[in-house]
């Protein structure tokens, strides 16, 4: 993952504030990749009143590990099912932690 610039203001993970074109840079990828993900439903960024896509940083770190799963050698509906089970591992992560803080 490319650090932001040292004059960027770092943003919460789940605050969409990128434009398109911002997020494409900072994943390193062409914009018409984040359209293609985003139709392949790898990928979804929130829009404003008028359609405009907007990225927050979580989305730029899913497209990063999108890339790296392609890199990797797998289609984009392979990339798919490694994207659900690793949501599903951290789930289940999360729900040991929260049974294990009970005892």
């Amino acid at each position: 993952m490319t650090p932001p610039p040292p004059t960027a203001t770092r943003v919460a993970a789940h605050v969409a504030v990128y434009a398109i074109s911002v997020a494409a840079e900072m994943a390193e990828t062409p914009v018409q990749n984040l359209r293609v993900y985003e139709r392949k439903g790898l990928v979804s960024p929130s829009r404003t009143a008028g359609g405009t896509r907007l990225y927050n940083p979580a989305d730029v770190e899913r497209v990063q590990r999108i890339r790296a799963l392609l890199d990797a050698g797998l289609n984009l509906a392979g990339i798919a099912a490694v994207l659900e089970l690793e949501e599903e591992v951290a789930a289940l992560r999360q729900e040991v932690r929260r049974l294990r803080a009970r005892r």
